[in-house]
């Protein structure tokens, strides 16, 4: 019966050890931030589901953006396709901190 107790003991550690792992795991994964390549791709794929892209390119150093009360860093960044034969610039906005895109327009 004792035995069966370190067991219980052991495996309530053990649990709790792999419970931690997983949160710490999930935590540091929200913490880190995309990199300009890694939205700029996420972009691309995108647009790729619609019709091929003959450019993109985005800047590599943040830039401050305040719209009303919101103030974050972001990323400005563009891509070029064809359209009914004619080519047509894109440029859109992304979050820094998690990579959302906030604005695509048509220039």
């Amino acid at each position: 019966m004792n035995k069966q107790l370190q067991y219980s003991g052991l495996l309530a550690v053990g649990m709790a050890g792999i419970a931690g792992g997983f949160s710490i795991g999930g935590l540091l994964k929200r913490l880190r931030r995309p990199t300009p390549n890694q939205i700029l791709n996420q972009v691309k794929r995108a647009f790729l589901k619609e019709a091929p892209i003959e450019g993109s390119w985005i800047e590599m150093k943040k830039s401050p953006l305040q719209k009303f009360a919101l103030r974050t860093d972001v990323y400005y960044g563009g891509i070029t396709r064809y359209e009914d034969g004619q080519l047509v610039q894109y440029e859109f906005l992304a979050d820094a901190n998690t990579g959302s895109i906030l604005d695509i327009y048509r220039l």
